[in-house]
């Protein structure tokens, strides 16, 4: 069981609202939260003037679960809690890192010449944050789905099998420098999507959040010394580039 605060069994799954507890009624939750909530969040990106930043990133997640988690909004390192997470075979980045991974990440997406090369390398690093202790995935296809459209194009989601999905991003968080998810994406490039049609084709979309899927959550102390050296490990793989050193 994913239980970073520690409470359980006092205050259910990651402090919901309801102190729910049952992980299927909580999951039925989120959907139905995440479609209530999408249209705010899509007309609340849609209004930002300038680049989308790490602030606009958070708030997304604010809109969409607030309703359900009292820490919507907030990352990992804000909350001081899974200083280390991993679900699977992968490894995510360490808390401390979180915003300069994602704001990196951001920074490569606001780029609409980089943008349109190289879409699931900004996905994948937006993954490879996982600032949220859930809802990360839902997230971060919302802000994709607009820097996308900034750039002038949209990635046919309808043409994307969930499993197909998730074996590219697994690829892409275990193996960076593969960039899997790159040529997973520009297989399915098109052209630009309207944003009416986006509220539609996300509301009836099955979940490509996917992550749950790699296996069960583990949260791990920064100063956990195995823990730390998986870390590590999945830190060397990704070449550091410009910006993030």
């Amino acid at each position: 069981m994913f239980n970073p605060f520690g409470d359980f069994e006092d205050r259910g799954y990651l402090r919901n609202t309801l102190k729910e507890k049952d992980l299927d009624v909580i999951k039925e939750l989120e959907h139905a939260i995440f479609r209530a909530k999408l249209e705010e969040a899509l007309t609340t990106l849609e209004a930002v003037k300038g680049p989308i930043t790490y602030a606009h990133f958070l708030n997304v997640h604010k809109i969409l679960f607030g309703n359900l988690y009292e820490w919507a909004g907030k990352d990992r390192s804000d909350l001081g809690v899974a200083g280390l997470v991993n679900k699977g075979s992968v490894q995510f980045e360490a808390a401390g890192n979180i915003k300069r991974a994602m704001t990196h990440a951001l920074a490569h997406g606001n780029d609409k010449s980089k943008m349109s090369t190289e879409p699931g390398y900004v996905m994948g690093m937006m993954a490879w944050a996982h600032p949220f202790l859930d809802g990360n995935g839902r997230t971060m296809l919302l802000v994709h789905v607009e820097l996308c459209h900034r750039a002038g194009f949209a990635i046919d989601w309808t043409q994307s099998k969930k499993s197909d999905y998730l074996e590219a991003l697994t690829r892409e968080l275990n193996q960076p420098g593969n960039r899997d998810l790159d040529k997973y994406m520009l297989d399915r490039k098109c052209a630009p999507i309207s944003r009416d049609e986006w509220h539609q084709i996300l509301h009836d979309m099955p979940g490509l959040d996917g992550l749950e899927e790699l296996g069960p959550s583990e949260s791990y102390s920064a100063d956990d010394p195995v823990a730390q050296a998986k870390y590590q490990e999945a830190a060397a793989r990704r070449l550091s580039p410009p910006g993030m050193s």
